[in-house]
């Protein structure tokens, strides 16, 4: 299971990636902005657009794959670390310039989704499922997975059922 949450984050990652390096790509190409029939030609006119389009279809599908299984608190911070290949790449590819804020911002992103990861692995230990127990989403309140809670609640046979 562990290798279905990292093959799967560095999939989402990478088509998260893709899609905003994308988007200064088009952006840089489509310059300078205005709202006309030119502008529009000359975004849709770059390749760059479409990889864009591809990145941000890629992680809808890689996303809700992901939230079948992964517990949604981690699983949302763990969702953000494009933001470290972002900054990597664009300082890479297009010289831009990284800061103090910047590297301090990426440990803090880092930190946090160790803190979660822990938090997870120990409340699955603690409840003996090891965080794969049939039809539950993982997570807990605090950790921002109340919808999951809920989402498993309205799944129980013992739930309620509902008319509309």
């Amino acid at each position: 299971m562990k290798r279905f949450y990292v093959i799967g984050f560095l999939v989402l990652m990478a088509f998260d990636t893709l899609a905003q390096l994308s988007f200064k790509q088009a952006g840089n190409a489509a310059l300078p902005l205005e709202f006309s029939v030119d502008w529009l030609a000359r975004v849709f006119g770059q390749p760059w657009i479409y990889g864009a389009f591809v990145g941000y279809i890629g992680a809808f599908f890689s996303w809700m794959t992901l939230l079948k299984r992964a517990p949604i608190g981690p699983a949302f911070a763990a969702s953000h670390l494009e933001i470290l290949s972002v900054l990597a790449l664009s300082y890479w590819l297009f010289n831009e310039q990284i800061g103090w804020p910047q590297i301090i911002g990426c440990l803090f992103i880092v930190a946090g989704i160790g803190c979660l990861a822990v938090s997870e692995t120990q409340e699955a230990a603690a409840d003996g499922t090891g965080g794969d127990a049939p039809g539950h989403a993982g997570g807990h309140p605090g950790a921002g997975s109340a919808s999951a809670g809920a989402a498993h609640l309205a799944a129980s046979p013992d739930a309620p059922a509902r008319h509309g």
